[in-house]
C-alpha cells in the first residue's frame, strides 16, 4: 500500500538513525541540538552531511575544522575545539541554528571564509562548549549588470564574487580586497580594502543592502533591521550585530584594459631614498593608480648568506601603459618604471596578478577558493599620517634583519578615501591617512618557537610607536590583534575599541545594546552591550 511521509517525519527518523551512530560518549548536546534543528527547520537533505564531530569521525572532523584557516597558531593540540560543526545548506537552517544555540545555552562561532587572524571564527578561547556554524555552503552569488549590482552569500570567496561578475561583464568589477579566498561575509563586515579603494573607496562603501540572521533567529533586510544597524554592519566588525546571511553590493565600471606592475629595490638600488619618495607621493598619485609596496628580507646576490630589504612596488592601473607611463614620469620618476616593466591586462587578469596567481592561470582559479597562505603566524596594522624619515626606516631595517621571515605590506590611501567622511560607516580612517601598514611574522616549526617570534613583533611595533598615528594609534579591525585588548568583566573595551574605530566606537556600542541587549553574538573583541 503506498503512504506518504511528512519531510518533518522523514527528517525525524534519519535524525534518530544519526543519533544511533553517535558514541555514548560524545556530550548529549549535539543530539539535543539535532533535535531542535528537526523542531525548527524544515531540513530535507540528509543531515549526517551538515555536521562533523569529533565523535563520529575524527579525521573528518579535523579536516573540516582546518580546512579555511590560515592562521596555524589556533589549531594546536592545547586550542579548544567546538563540540561540533554544522554546515546549514539553506537559510533557514541558519535561523534555526541561531534558534537552537540561544535555547541550548551553546556558544556559537560563525566562519565564512576562516581568514580571521586570530582565529575567532572557529576557536573561542574563553567560552566553552562552543559551536561553529559555517557557512562555506551559502555561496551563491546573482550579477545583474544593469542595475550595477550583485548579491552574494556569505560562504563565497572574493575571488568567486570577482569571478561571477566578469563572467557577465569585462568592464564592471568591484572594489573588494586583494586576497581571493577571503569570505565575502567577513571580508565587507571590517571595511575591505583593496586595490581600487582610491578610486571607489571600500567594499563596505559600496554595500547597497544586506540580510543577517539577529539573535532571534528573525531574516532582516536592511528596511526591517534600519539604518542605524545597516550602518554598524559595514565596517563594525564582524561576530557582533548577526549573521551575514548575503550582501548587495554595487559594481563599478572597470575599463577594458588594465596595467599591472612590480618593480622590485633593494637596499643596494637605493631602497630607502625610493621608499622615502613613495611615502610622499603615493596618496597624491591618480585615483586610478594603487601602488603598494611589499617589504621582506631577501639574500644578496653578490654575498650568498648575507641578507638585504627588498622592497617591491606592486602596481594596479586603470587603463593603458601608455597613459601609465604619463603618469609615473609627473609623480614618481624615482621609481624608475619602464615599459618593459608593464603588462596590460584585464581587469579580472590584474586581481589574480595582485593575488598572486601565476600569469597563465585561467579566471576560473578563482573558484576553487583555496588559500595561497597557510602558517604559524602573528600580525599587527597601523596608519601612517607624516612620512617616516629615512633614519626611522633605517631602523625598521635593522629590525627586519632580526627576524627569520618577516613581511610588511604598505598600503596607499588619499584619493576617494580622503572625501569619506569618518563617520560614513564605522571604519574612520580617511582624511590625513597616507597609508595603512600590514605587519606579519611567519613561522613554520610550530608552537615551540611562538613566543620568540611574537616577542619580536612585539618589540618591533614599539619602536614604531613614534612614526605612526597617536592618540589613538589606531588599527585595522580586519587584521584583528588581541594585543589591543579583549573583553573581561573589569576590562574596557576603549582600550582597543577606539583603536579599530576611533569616535565611532561608542556609536557601535549604542546600537549594539539595543539590537542584542543579551549579547548573543560575542568574541574576545566583539562590541559589547555598554562602556564604562
Amino acid at each position: 500500500m503506498a503512504f506518504a511521509v511528512s519531510k518533518r517525519n522523514a527528517m525525524a527518523f534519519a535524525v534518530t538513525l544519526l543519533l544511533v551512530s553517535i558514541p555514548m560518549s560524545s556530550s548529549t548536546l549535539q543530539q539535543d541540538f539535532l533535535q531542535c534543528l528537526v523542531e525548527n527547520s524544515d531540513i530535507s537533505f540528509p543531515i549526517t552531511a551538515a555536521f562533523y564531530s569529533p565523535d563520529q569521525n575524527a579525521t573528518l572532523f579535523k579536516e573540516e575544522l582546518e580546512s579555511t584557516a590560515q592562521n596555524l597558531r589556533y589549531l594546536t593540540p592545547s586550542n579548544p575545539k567546538p563540540v561540533f560543526i554544522f554546515e546549514p545548506m539553506y537559510e533557514t537552517h541558519v535561523q534555526a541554528a541561531v534558534v537552537c544555540a540561544k535555547k541550548l545555552q551553546l556558544h556559537m562561532r560563525v566562519r565564512s571564509g576562516g581568514h580571521d587572524y586570530e582565529g575567532l571564527s572557529f576557536v573561542s578561547e574563553n567560552e566553552t562548549p562552543f559551536v561553529i556554524v559555517d557557512l562555506s555552503k551559502l555561496r551563491q552569488i546573482d550579477v545583474d549588470v544593469d542595475s550595477n549590482s550583485a548579491w552574494a552569500h556569505a560562504g563565497a570567496t572574493v575571488g568567486e564574487v570577482y569571478y561571477r561578475i566578469q563572467e557577465k561583464s569585462q568592464t564592471h568589477g568591484f572594489p573588494a580586497g586583494l586576497c581571493s579566498s577571503l569570505g565575502i561575509g567577513g571580508h565587507l563586515v571590517g571595511g575591505a580594502y583593496g586595490s581600487m579603494m582610491r578610486k571607489f573607496g571600500l567594499g563596505a562603501d559600496n554595500v547597497l543592502d544586506a540580510r543577517i540572521i539577529d539573535a532571534n533567529g528573525k531574516i532582516l533586510d536592511r528596511a526591517a533591521m534600519g539604518e542605524d544597524v545597516f550602518w554598524a554592519l559595514r565596517g563594525g566588525g564582524g561576530g557582533s550585530f548577526g549573521v551575514i546571511l548575503a550582501w548587495k553590493i554595487k559594481l563599478v565600471p572597470v575599463p577594458a584594459t588594465v596595467t599591472v606592475f612590480t618593480v622590485t629595490k633593494t637596499l643596494e638600488q637605493d631602497g630607502t631614498k625610493v621608499l622615502f619618495k613613495w611615502q610622499q607621493v603615493a596618496d597624491k598619485l591618480d585615483e586610478d593608480l594603487f601602488i603598494r609596496v611589499i617589504i621582506q628580507t631577501a639574500s644578496k646576490t653578490t654575498k650568498p648568506g648575507n641578507r638585504t630589504i627588498s622592497t617591491s612596488y606592486q602596481g594596479q592601473f586603470l587603463g593603458d601603459s601608455n597613459r601609465l607611463m604619463q603618469v609615473m614620469q609627473k609623480s614618481f620618476p624615482e621609481l624608475g618604471l619602464t615599459k618593459k616593466d608593464c603588462m596590460e591586462t584585464s581587469w579580472i587578469k590584474s586581481v589574480m596578478y595582485i593575488a598572486g596567481f601565476p600569469s597563465s592561470a585561467a579566471p576560473e582559479a578563482l573558484l576553487d577558493g583555496k588559500s595561497l597562505f597557510k602558517s604559524y603566524f602573528k600580525a599587527k596594522s597601523d596608519f601612517v599620517e607624516e612620512p617616516i624619515p629615512v633614519e626611522g626606516l633605517e631602523g625598521l631595517w635593522k629590525k627586519l634583519l632580526e627576524e627569520d621571515s618577516p613581511l610588511t605590506i604598505w598600503n596607499p590611501y588619499g584619493g576617494v578615501m580622503s572625501r569619506i567622511a569618518e563617520s560614513e560607516i564605522p571604519f574612520p580612517h580617511r582624511k590625513g591617512t597616507l597609508f595603512k601598514i600590514q605587519w606579519l611574522s611567519s613561522w613554520s616549526d610550530g608552537k615551540a618557537s611562538d613566543e620568540r617570534h611574537m616577542k619580536w613583533m612585539r618589540e618591533m611595533y614599539s619602536y614604531m610607536e613614534k612614526y605612526v598615528s597617536k592618540n589613538p594609534r589606531r588599527a585595522y579591525v580586519n587584521y584583528r590583534d588581541l594585543d589591543l585588548g579583549v573583553n573581561e568583566e573589569e576590562s574596557d573595551a576603549r582600550e582597543w575599541g577606539t583603536k579599530y574605530f576611533k569616535g565611532n566606537f561608542e556609536r557601535l556600542v549604542k546600537i549594539k545594546g539595543e539590537f542584542d541587549p543579551e549579547n548573543f553574538f560575542r568574541h574576545e573583541q566583539s562590541i559589547p552591550t555598554k562602556i564604562g
